[in-house]
């Protein structure tokens, strides 16, 4: 299995305001703040992760907060929902902790499993799904949110796209994901490499507008592999099938290949090495700024520049 794709290893989105992210995905959310960066191409801006204790592949949110850039559009060629896993009988938890917190969220089902559906305060797409099968994965939790009603990772990502098809032949053919179920125009794929974060579904419609890429939108998604012998296998993977693809860049958490799929979304392929406590320990992750090595140098500017979220 180590030379296979290992589901997700991280979802990244775009929001208007750095402050309001940061709480509403730490204090009304409950994840952890397990890194706090910059854009690589715009140091000016954050990058926040949000995931588990320990940042786990599979658990990591990430949004580039680009303030006043406004609301986007959810549409074709984009992931358009994030699925988190919480605990079963946690549902009623969340439904009253979110009305506290005046979200409103609607019930539903998708293939048999039960879930609630919000937005967050920029419009991202959000659903809290009690999984099938249990999930065994950690947990950070708070005064408020406890390990029986925490957030797992992610169960699965929703691709919206005009046409299926040439979508589902790269998940399968380049990704190794398999068709596991269908209902009228959604179908579900899982890989059996890893049993969490696994999953990811396509919803066709042929008559949906494209989307607009900015606040409250998906930006990419990102695929996990063990390390960088395994990315580049994947490389030559995604050059045979005829698909663009960058070459290796070094994230400094992981390193990354980036290509965009027929249907329009922007995939990216991430290695579990060298990860977040790479430049910080386990128990203060996420609690100083870290900078790219090449904008080191321009710390007290950046610093001045970044809007201040505490």
């Amino acid at each position: 299995m180590d030379n296979k794709i290992l589901g997700l290893h991280h979802i990244t989105a775009i929001a208007d305001n750095a402050k309001r992210n940061f709480d509403f995905y730490t204090k009304v959310l409950g994840l952890r703040l397990v890194k706090k960066t910059v854009n690589f191409d715009d140091p000016g801006t954050y990058h926040f992760y949000f995931g588990n204790e320990q940042g786990e592949p599979g658990t990591i949110l990430t949004f580039f907060p680009w303030e006043g850039i406004g609301k986007g559009t959810h549409g074709a060629g984009m992931a358009t929902h994030i699925g988190y896993a919480v605990p079963e009988g946690s549902l009623a938890f969340w439904k009253n902790h979110l009305t506290e917190n005046n979200v409103s969220f609607d019930e539903g089902e998708i293939f048999g499993e039960k879930l609630i559906s919000f937005n967050d305060p920029d419009g991202l797409q959000i659903q809290f799904i009690e999984p099938k099968h249990k999930d065994n994965r950690s947990v950070w939790t708070t005064a408020e949110i406890d390990s029986e009603n925490a957030l797992k990772g992610f169960h699965n990502i929703t691709l919206s796209l005009k046409k299926a098809d040439p979508t589902l032949k790269v998940l399968t053919d380049i990704l190794g994901y398999s068709v596991q179920n269908q209902d009228n125009n959604r179908y579900r794929l899982i890989t059996d490499s890893i049993d969490t974060a696994n999953i990811v579904d396509i919803i066709e419609d042929g008559n949906l507008p494209f989307g607009i890429n900015t606040g409250g939108t998906n930006h990419h998604v990102a695929f996990r592999v063990k390390d960088d012998n395994v990315l580049m296998d994947y490389r030559e993977k995604v050059l045979s099938a005829g698909l663009d693809i960058t070459p290796k860049i070094d994230r400094d958490y992981f390193f990354s290949l980036y290509f965009r799929e027929p249907g329009g979304v922007l995939f990216e392929i991430a290695t579990d090495n060298p990860g977040f406590t790479v430049d910080e320990p386990l128990a203060t992750l996420g609690t100083a700024l870290k900078l790219p090595k090449q904008y080191e140098s321009y710390r007290s500017q950046i610093e001045k520049e970044l809007p201040k979220i505490d």
